[in-house]
C-alpha cells in the first residue's frame, strides 16, 4: 500500500510511505529538514507500522504543536482507519 499524505502545519510538503503487510517499507518527506526527514525515513524502515505511530505521535518541532515525525504517524494512522 502506498500512502500520500499532504502534512499540515510542517515545512514538509508530501509524505510518501509503502507500507507491506503492516511494515514500513519506504519513506520519503518531500520538503523539510532533508537530514532529518532522512534520519526519519531510515530509522522507521522495517518497523511494525503500529510501533512507528507509538514512538512518534505527539512530537513537537519548536513552537509548533506538531513535527514531520507527528505528521508521518498521523498519516499512518489515517490509512489504518481506512482500511
Amino acid at each position: 500500500m502506498l500512502i500520500t499524505y499532504k502534512p499540515q502545519g510542517v515545512c514538509s510538503k508530501e509524505i510518501n510511505i509503502e507500507v507491506e503487510d503492516n511494515i514500513v517499507k519506504t519513506v520519503e518527506f518531500v520538503g523539510g529538514c532533508n537530514g532529518n526527514a532522512k534520519g526519519i525515513a531510515a530509522l522507521a524502515k522495517g518497523m511494525n507500522v503500529d510501533e512507528v505511530i507509538k514512538r512518534l505521535s505527539g512530537i513537537t518541532c519548536g513552537f509548533r504543536q506538531t513535527s514531520c515525525p507527528d505528521q508521518m504517524a498521523r498519516a499512518l494512522s489515517q490509512s489504518l482507519k481506512e482500511e
